[in-house]
């Protein structure tokens, strides 16, 4: 058993990385900005104001934390560059920092040209600042010392949805996972699943990784 602390437990992502946690028996800390508003949670969570672009918030909820789920959204593009910048500068510091498993985008994989897809030129406008944000935040990972432990998910770059949850999925790393008829498809549900499975069992560790059907 793990003690998780989930910042962004709020949103569509975090709220099931949550639920999945405590049904498999991790002692989960929501970090969100508005306890208030997160009565849905599953009964057992603890909820607490956290904001992962705090140091000082950060560092007061690592004290007991195994690992950290960052599963913020719904910000400007600097909001995951600082997430990111925080969180490692922050824990490098700490003498036994937890773990930072970052809820990324489908949009930093790969093409089969071996560039991004955030740098097609069909890429939808309005979601360009996200991506560079996240992009962004998968660099300072990257540039990340020893002293930070960090993995980086990436959902499928677009067939990521809320469905079912099937407990199933295939990982890659910098490419996006395709079936036979080449698409990627992934729900929220099953990303609960693939981050809780890599709480357990760590496979991807300093590095990023994908998965979907």
């Amino acid at each position: 058993m793990s003690n998780v602390v989930v910042f962004g437990a709020g949103g569509t992502a975090g709220s099931r990385i949550t639920d999945e946690a405590m049904n498999r028996g991790h002692r989960v800390t929501a970090a969100v900005r508005r306890p208030e508003a997160t009565s849905y949670l599953a009964p057992g969570v603890r909820t607490v104001t956290g904001d992962a672009t705090s140091a000082r918030s950060v560092r007061e909820l690592a004290e007991d934390a195994d690992v950290f789920v960052v599963a913020i959204g719904g910000g400007e593009r600097e909001l995951w560059r600082e997430a990111a910048r925080t969180l490692v500068d922050t824990l490098r510091e700490l003498p036994n920092p937890p773990r930072v498993i970052h809820v990324g985008g489908g949009a930093t994989l790969l093409t089969s040209k071996g560039t991004p897809y955030l740098n097609e030129p069909d890429f939808p406008a309005e979601y360009r600042d996200a991506a560079l944000g996240q992009a962004e935040a998968l660099a300072i990972y990257r540039s990340a010392d020893d002293g930070v432990t960090w993995t980086y998910i990436s959902p499928p770059p677009l067939e990521f949805h809320p469905g079912e949850r099937t407990g199933q999925y295939r990982t890659g790393t910098d490419h996006p996972v395709t079936d036979a008829q080449g698409r990627s498809v992934l729900t929220y549900e099953d990303l609960a699943v693939v981050i809780v499975d890599e709480i357990e069992h760590p496979r991807f560790t300093n590095t990023r990784f994908t998965a979907a059907y």
